[in-house]
């Protein structure tokens, strides 16, 4: 699947007939583009980058359909419901290219600041939030692939075979890259607003650097209860990172600079008016029919005033006009400026109702109270706790507690957080989903290594079976 992506060209043509090579050494100089760039200056891109290319194109519009979010009824989605092709090198190629694009950023900045030796080595704010954004992409890479190159990767010429490390070690990585961020921007005695695309309103200097130190916390407690298969402090770490995490809504890490344009709109909303691939999945609405949700109304189109789920795994291959689909992305000038969040304030919510759960801590159900009600009003609604009263606390009986919390927060993060859904149902089988296919051909537990790397690293790259194989924190065998 070809991603949908800002390209910006600045393209420079001289026509001369009569000139010393000297003179052309001087023509030919680009006079606007400084050879080496200010670490503040490469820090809007590698934000753009990150929320753009990794977190909102080609594997969350996978995952959507992997995680039964939706179904997918077009094309190469149709071929991923149907699970035809899912295991070919070229399937996320150009995902996995952007993220290491993205980390090769990073490292630059990561390069420029350093304490040691780097030229800016008393930049922390700019430093703090790039191992913010290294964490981030380096968490994306390693769970949607498993092992990973980083050590030596994204080095250029210095090393174009890195060796692949094994994801408890890149776990490992981002943990500390967290902690490092956190005392560095709590040493930041300067920042640049105006190269912040998510906190930049935040425009003094207490307020950024306070609103960044959250995220990194918001973050932790995620990775941490990632491991919750591994790692039986999971949920204590989980619970303590998060208490200094987001306490409202508009703290959350979430990229909100779309605009209502063709080219610079949330691509969702472009993947969907130039493709329309997705429907409405029949298991998700199914499971909100269950509970008599009324965020249907908020989530969905309808068809002939109903609101009608395509099956997956079995749908018909359509573009328009048979099954309802996402509000979010459908169309009107609202969803294209649809922000992306990274991770929001309801999805902690809901690690701390499942950390608290596993942790036996009796305040779990006022924290899926405060998580619900956070999800309700993330859509614009005031309902959340009349829905908590009337349909989520009847069902939190001995024994089916975290399956409520969990299918709660599967309702709660369509569309936009697919991954991290995807992430919950692999760690733990939670919800229950519907395509026959995941039995008669498998579940996609990972995606397939990139073809830029068969061709170029072979030696190094894993060799996986994308249906048999999971990631080592879903309980799988690291390679």
């Amino acid at each position: 699947m070809k991603m949908i992506k800002y390209i910006f060209t600045l393209a420079l043509a001289f026509t001369a007939f009569s000139c010393s090579e000297d003179a052309m050494d001087e023509v030919n100089k680009d006079r606007n583009n400084s050879i080496a760039m200010d670490a503040k200056n490469l820090l809007p891109d590698a934000i753009l980058k990150t929320s753009f290319e990794t977190t909102a194109t080609d594997l969350a519009w996978y995952a959507t359909v992997y995680i039964e979010h939706s179904a997918g009824t077009w094309a190469q989605s149709s071929d991923a419901d149907k699970r035809v092709g899912q295991a070919s090198a070229s399937l996320v190629n150009n995902s996995w290219n952007n993220i290491y694009n993205v980390l090769t950023i990073c490292k630059t900045i990561l390069a420029k600041t350093d304490p040691t030796n780097g030229e800016e080595f008393d930049n922390y704010w700019v430093r703090g939030v790039t191992q913010i954004l290294t964490a981030y992409n380096l968490a994306v890479a390693t769970d949607m692939w498993g092992e990973i190159p980083w050590t030596e990767a994204s080095l250029g010429t210095v090393n174009l075979k890195p060796k692949y490390e094994k994801q408890s070690v890149i776990y490992g990585y981002i943990q500390a890259m967290l902690d490092d961020a956190i005392v560095n921007l709590n040493k930041a005695t300067i920042m640049s607003a105006d190269k912040d695309y998510i906190y930049g309103s935040l425009n003094t200097l207490a307020t950024n650097k306070a609103a960044w130190i959250r995220a990194a916390y918001s973050l932790k407690a995620r990775y941490y209860m990632r491991l919750s298969q591994r790692d039986n402090n999971a949920a204590a770490s989980a619970l303590t990172a998060l208490a200094n995490g987001f306490t409202a809504a508009n703290q959350g890490l979430i990229f909100a600079k779309y605009e209502a344009s063709n080219t610079k709109s949330n691509p969702w909303w472009e993947f969907r008016f130039l493709r329309a691939h997705l429907s409405a999945s029949s298991t998700l609405l199914g499971f909100m029919d269950e509970r008599n949700d009324p965020r249907r109304d908020v989530y969905f189109t309808k068809i002939g005033g109903n609101l009608v789920g395509a099956p997956n795994g079995s749908a018909q291959e359509v573009q328009t006009g048979t099954y309802s689909r996402s509000l979010f992305s459908d169309g009107n000038t609202t969803a294209r400026t649809v922000p992306t969040p990274l991770i929001s304030f309801h999805e902690l919510k809901f690690i701390e109702a499942e950390a608290k759960f596993r942790s036996n801590n009796s305040t779990w159900k006022a924290a899926l109270l405060d998580a619900v009600v956070a999800a309700f009003a993330s859509k614009g609604l005031a309902t959340g706790a009349a829905y908590y009263t009337a349909e989520v606390e009847s069902r939190l009986t001995a024994g089916n507690e975290l399956k409520e919390i969990l299918t709660q927060k599967y309702i709660a993060m369509y569309e936009a957080e697919a991954m991290e859904s995807y992430n919950d149902y692999r760690r733990t089988g939670i919800p229950t989903m519907k395509n026959p296919l995941n039995t008669t051909i498998g579940f996609v537990n990972r995606f397939p290594y990139a073809l830029s790397e068969e061709s170029s690293n072979s030696a190094n790259v894993p060799k996986v079976d994308i249906y048999k194989d999971k990631v080592w924190w879903a309980g799988g065998a690291e390679k």
